[in-house]
């Protein structure tokens, strides 16, 4: 188009050559400068809006075209003090956000004059000195919000759709670019649904004119919580825009620097994107004022550049050109932070980040939020009654479903809007909202309208090349434009593979396909080779279990970043009704498959049989059929089967055999598998054999949950047995807790009597917490006054506490590979902040 005279590819260089050379300064607050101009309510009017019917004082944007030397003014005063990056006055120039003026229609003019004021101001700069600025184009979030309900008493109704965003995105953007902005910055993001539908409607422009610029995104944390409004942390915000492949990540506003260090700090240890910093001069004040002097906060900001946490810094609300003054000449000639080279793995995120790492070997996708699977799912979601359906899914996260699948594919349903509504209502849930989901649907209108509802990262269930290469290739568009990961099932235009060789021949033409042509990263392809039923009768079907586990080991040898799901309840479909069968059977086939190279499963989290502690001869006669090793096995099962239809899928005479061993092995029994029904007495029967009930932690639950972690390691148990075994321990350690108590009363060991004082925290990122718990009891028994900070505790809180606190030692817990880096900056952090006190590091 004949008005775009921008170039892309040169801009994009000149920028990263001069992000290498030093760091970047970004110019400082605009609403504060304006304020000082204490412009009236007819100086905001102009002659042009003198006889406007709503009040326009405070819309700093029409300033722009009713005092336009004042606005260029500004920009030119941060240009001389040192300003890199110059923002133009467009904070709130979009459609949604002149609404509330009536100014709709002005949008596109009030973006084009901005950036040519910006535009014109540079210039100047430059013709004084000589050194290059960039217009950066500002895209603000808008006044309203796609992730939270402004009614409290309907936590499903949003007051803007992803559509609107992104139609008023496109608007702002196209007139930025028109005016001459060379980057667009989409900054001060408090819902990442916004930030998603603003990134889109920018992508929509750059296809519009055939050129792509560096974009700038930058979050806000609204308080110490160390989130967005909308809930996530700054890890999860980063997994859910990664796919904008942004020339920078960072946060600005809402807090000081002093504050907003730690949140920066996390940023730079997850991002391979340059990191943006523009914080406040500091808190506001009771009047609403920043009191943080330029040569204060400039000292602050040094130390981000000086521990290398920052590529580009700059200011927020209180700031001004001498602060911009101040922090450029403090950082004049300390190097720019050395963007990391990120491993590349599969990053998921609702509130919090998920990361499936090396380490996890199988992650529990939770199968019972969908209508097909579930009948009790499926009543409740036809009867409307959402809260018990979001019941549903809260049960499926707290039996320790790493993903939840929702599929509202039901021929009497509004398939579309039941999935809209639901994901709205989960959104509301932090509980539920916390773990990515999983957008399950035959037909692909529906998995976009819920991908419009997700701030988080998700994954999409599925795409296939059924319908050609053509479909194929437009739908991994959208699913990429969405950023979302993606199953891919094996399935073409010649129907589902039934074959390891068409299912390796399928996943490998897919690979090439969605690498090569759509851009999607190999780690985000969750390849399904199909799970069939076998033990059906049919002689064709005995083979199914080992073709699947024999093309799972050969696409993750050929393509080694991919990963491995399936839904595993197809594999005993034959069987349904016996469900000690089935759990059998699905326990037998992960074992196998995992080992394989299966990472994920869509599962019901909450009935999963240990496979070591399967009946010996039903487990023989499932692994027959899995792996088909003899003719026969299907008649064999068959016929075993039989003595499986007990009360709860039990053989009745074997039902509380268990119950005949000693004590120590019921407790190993009753922690295996998760078991609370008799804890209380088998733990007060081993208390009363005890001198001490410490002893009984110390002993028999602690050799219990060392076979836990045994089978846990070798692939025998999953995350979700090994919830249930960490919650039969608490419960037995609850039930000692009184008698531990009264001891130390009895023995007169009250009081810290010099042993010391501890604080112990499940880092941030994780919530596993039992081994923490466990060795917060036993130090408490030994006379050390523990100060337990629970789970998902930020460094700084960590930190905080235990200098008020004046603790001996901090412990800390975690249970998964990103808890390791979180130890470690906790580290740091005590090291920077000159602890001298011992770190003692356990697992969950």
């Amino acid at each position: 188009m004949s008005h775009f005279t921008v170039n892309g590819a040169e801009i994009r260089d000149a920028l990263t050559k001069a992000a290498k050379e030093r760091i970047l300064v970004l110019d400082g607050a605009m609403g504060t400068m304006i304020q000082g101009y204490r412009f009236t309510e007819e100086q905001f009017r102009g002659e042009r809006f003198s006889d406007w019917l709503s009040d326009l004082r405070g819309n700093n944007d029409l300033l722009t075209l009713t005092q336009p030397k004042a606005i260029e003014d500004i920009h030119l005063a941060y240009c001389l003090a040192g300003a890199d990056l110059i923002a133009t006055n467009t904070f709130n120039s979009t459609s949604i956000s002149q609404a509330d003026y009536g100014m709709e229609r002005l949008v596109p003019e009030l973006n084009r004059e901005a950036a040519r004021l910006c535009r014109e101001a540079t210039k100047k700069a430059e013709a004084k000195d000589g050194r290059r600025r960039f217009v950066v184009g500002a895209l603000g979030p808008t006044s309203r919000t796609a992730s939270i309900s402004p009614d409290v008493n309907d936590p499903g109704f949003r007051a803007v759709t992803f559509d609107q965003l992104h139609d008023a995105y496109v608007e702002a953007a196209r007139a930025l670019i028109e005016g001459g902005a060379e980057i667009l910055i989409i900054e001060t993001i408090f819902d990442t649904l916004n930030a998603k539908a603003a990134y889109a409607g920018v992508e929509t422009v750059f296809q519009e004119i055939g050129q792509t610029l560096p974009v700038m995104i930058s979050g806000t944390i609204t308080d110490l919580s160390g989130r967005t409004l909308s809930g996530q942390t700054p890890t999860a915000f980063w997994h859910s825009m990664q796919h904008a492949t942004p020339f920078s990540i960072g946060l600005n506003c809402a807090l000081g620097a002093r504050e907003m260090r730690a949140h920066l700090a996390e940023l730079s240890r997850v991002s391979d994107a340059m990191i943006c910093a523009y914080p406040n001069a500091g808190l506001p004040n009771e009047f609403g004022l920043y009191d943080e002097s330029p040569e204060y906060m400039a000292g602050l900001v040094k130390e981000f550049a000086e521990s290398g946490l920052v590529n580009i810094l700059g200011g927020c609300c209180g700031t001004t050109p001498p602060h911009i003054h101040a922090i450029a000449k403090a950082i004049e000639g300390i190097k720019p932070r050395v963007v990391p080279e990120i491993t590349p793995m599969l990053r998921l995120s609702g509130l919090e980040p998920f990361v499936l790492t090396p380490d996890i070997k199988f992650v529990n996708v939770g199968e019972r939020t969908n209508v097909t699977g579930s009948a009790k799912f499926r009543k409740l979601i036809k009867e409307g009654d959402l809260s018990a359906a979001l019941d549903v899914a809260r049960d499926q996260v707290a039996n320790g479903a790493q993903i939840i699948d929702i599929n509202m594919d039901e021929g009497l349903l509004d398939s579309e809007k039941a999935m809209v509504d639901y994901l709205n209502l989960i959104a509301a849930e932090p509980d539920i909202a916390r773990v990515p989901v999983m957008i399950d649907s035959s037909k692909f209108q529906i998995i976009e309208a819920g991908l419009k509802c997700v701030q988080g990262k998700s994954i999409v269930n599925s795409i296939s090349m059924k319908e050609g290469e053509e479909k194929f290739i437009h739908d991994a568009r959208i699913v990429r434009r969405y950023g979302a990961a993606v199953v891919v099932m094996a399935f073409d235009e010649q129907g589902q593979a039934d074959t390891k060789e068409r299912k390796v021949e399928i996943s490998s033409r897919a690979y090439k396909i969605l690498t090569e042509q759509v851009g999607l990263p190999p780690q985000d392809i969750i390849f399904d080779p199909n799970i069939f039923a076998v033990a059906t009768g049919i002689e064709e079907h005995n083979n199914y279990g080992v073709d699947f586990i024999e093309a799972t080991r050969e696409i993750r040898r050929r393509m080694p970043l991919v990963h491995i799901s399936g839904g595993v309840s197809n594999l005993s479909f034959s069987f349904r009704g016996n469900e000690r069968v089935r759990e059998a059977m699905h326990s037998v086939f992960l074992y196998h498959a995992i080992a394989a190279g299966m990472d994920m499963g869509i599962v019901n989290a909450g009935q999963l049989a240990v496979y070591e502690d399967i009946d010996k001869e039903l487990r023989d006669a499932c692994e027959d059929v899995v792996l088909n090793r003899r003719p026969d096995a299907t008649d064999r099962l068959l016929a075993l089967a039989e003595s499986f239809k007990g009360k709860g899928g039990e053989r009745a005479e074997k039902d509380l055999k268990w119950r005949a061993e000693p004590v120590n092995k019921r407790l190993e029994h009753a922690l295996v598998n998760g078991i609370t029904e008799y804890i209380d007495e088998d733990t007060e029967e081993a208390r009363a054999r005890s001198t001490r009930t410490l002893d009984v932690i110390e002993g028999p639950l602690m050799d219990g949950m060392n076979v836990v972690g045994d089978l846990f390691g070798s692939g025998k148990m999953f995350l979700p047995q090994v919830v249930k075994s960490a919650r039969v321990m608490k419960k037995a350690v609850a039930y000692l807790e009184p008698f531990m108590e009264e001891e130390k009363r009895l023995s007169g060991a009250t009081g810290r009597k010099g042993a010391g004082k501890i604080l112990m925290a499940t880092v941030k990122g994780d919530v596993h917490d039992i081994g923490k718990n466990i060795v917060g009891v036993v130090l408490a028994c030994n006379n050390y006054e523990i100060i337990d900070l629970g789970v998902m505790v930020p460094a700084k809180k960590i930190l905080d506490t235990a200098r008020a606190e004046n603790v001996d030692a901090i412990g800390l817990s975690g249970l998964i590979t990103p808890s390791l880096e979180e130890m470690s900056f906790v580290a740091a952090e005590m090291e920077r902040e000159g602890f001298s006190i011992p770190l003692l590091i356990g697992g969950a």
